[in-house]
């Protein structure tokens, strides 16, 4: 089954808004077997909105349309359905009474422009909204379905989710298409599409066939498994050891098959093997330490994080030599692994981590050029540095040295073997 989502509002197509929507009702339609082969944002013109609407019909199943439910004059996604399906709009005189009491209870009276929110395409039925002045809409248009759901998430989602378990749910009967998400780090693209490829390639010959996609993110690589099953049971059969069978090609370099960001991971780690973590950072301020406290429950294992961003504050706070400092310059692989066994030993914790760098966009030098960093991980008595050169702007300078400290963490937390084979890879 084919399904088609349009976001409803100008806004959205300038710098300052994004639709959100999409993704969340994507990942919902998914798991009821619906494949979404189309998104667009689409502006609050009448004939633009209803050309898009009329393309859509012609293939999909289904239409979930959200946006442009509201009072106003340029909320026109009624209107504009009734043009493309030849109906009549008419006012519901039951909708304007609960939107009468709904602004009563506020101690209001309803603006008349609200009736505007009553207006419904002959034929249709409308869907409630607990949360909002806006209801929604169901049309059926011969074999296709149209839903019509307000923008903002609060409203919509609750929406969504009676209009999947009451009218389009009971129509799969469990069928779906059901993903996994591999995640990797440390490696390029290319280098872990050369090695999957021949694994996956089978896939698709399979009796649940899989499909993958490989996407690169800042700081690592995800594999996308997708199965299209009759069965939840049907598609854990196929994926399980899909996903096994990968991760073994791929060893250490997988950190995640279920979801978990990187920071949650090591977080698990560190809470398992009861160890402790405390952070110096130079030119990632302190990202580190942040990225591992936005994971609830982090007070287990991280004792304290520190900011050195002067050569002062090195010494300072990380204990490194101001003579370490002035032989081999605050980036360097002796000052990393000094703020990462300095600060490791001044915390009492089981690991440091050390990262200094240049985060750019100046700073550089010929020797040291922009997106050099020095990281360093200190795990009781075993130590490991290395020099990275990052490419992009300053905050992506920052987020993949945080990433890359976080699996050197993880790999060393784990005393995987690997370390030495990503390491050099790199």
């Amino acid at each position: 089954m084919k399904a088609c989502i349009l976001a409803i509002g100008s806004e959205m197509l300038t710098p300052f808004r994004v639709d959100t929507n999409s993704l969340f009702i994507t990942e919902r339609l998914n798991t009821i077997g619906y494949d979404v082969r189309l998104k667009a944002v689409v502006a609050d013109d009448i004939g633009e909105l209803t050309r898009v609407i009329e393309g859509a019909l012609a293939w999909a199943d289904l239409i979930v349309i959200t946006g442009g439910l509201g009072p106003t004059e340029d909320d026109m996604t009624r209107d504009a359905v009734a043009r493309v399906l030849g109906l009549a709009l008419d006012v519901d005189e039951s909708i304007v009474d609960r939107l009468r009491d709904r602004f009563a209870r506020r101690g209001m009276t309803m603006p008349e422009i609200n009736r505007r929110q009553a207006m419904v395409p002959r034929g249709a039925a409308v869907l409630p909204n607990p949360n909002g002045t806006a209801p929604g809409l169901w049309i059926e248009k011969g074999s296709a379905a149209l839903v019509l759901l307000p923008g903002p998430p609060r409203e919509m989602k609750p929406m969504l989710e009676a209009v999947i378990a009451e009218r389009l749910a009971p129509k799969s009967k469990g069928s779906g298409l059901f993903r996994r998400v591999l995640k990797i780090t440390g490696r390029a693209e290319s280098d872990v599409d050369a090695q999957a490829a021949p694994i996956y390639g089978k896939w698709a010959s399979q009796t649940v066939p899989i499909s993958t996609t490989i996407l690169a993110v800042l700081g690592q690589i995800e594999l996308h498994l997708t199965a299209r099953a009759a069965s939840k049971a049907e598609a854990d059969a196929a994926l399980d050891p899909a996903v096994l069978e990968m991760q073994t090609a791929l060893g250490p370099s997988v950190y995640s098959v279920d979801g978990r960001p990187l920071e949650h991971v090591v977080g698990d780690l560190l809470r398992e093997h009861r160890m402790t973590i405390a952070t110096a950072e130079s030119c990632t301020g302190g990202l580190l330490a942040s990225r591992l406290t936005d994971v609830p429950g982090s007070s287990d294992y991280v004792d304290r994080g520190v900011v050195c961003y002067s050569n002062r504050a090195k010494t300072d706070l990380a204990g490194v030599a101001e003579a370490l400092i002035a032989e081999h310059g605050a980036v360097s692989e002796p000052v990393a692994l000094a703020m990462a066994e300095g600060i490791r030993s001044r915390a009492g914790t089981n690991v440091g981590v050390g990262i200094t760098g240049i985060a750019g966009p100046g700073g550089g030098t010929p020797e040291k050029p922009v997106g050099t960093v020095a990281i360093a991980v200190a795990v009781d008595e075993e130590t490991r540095v290395r020099t990275f050169q990052f490419l992009g702007s300053r905050e992506m300078v920052k987020f993949q040295a945080a990433q890359s400290a976080l699996n050197m963490t993880r790999l060393m937390v784990l005393r995987q073997p690997g370390w030495r084979e990503w390491s050099e890879r790199r």
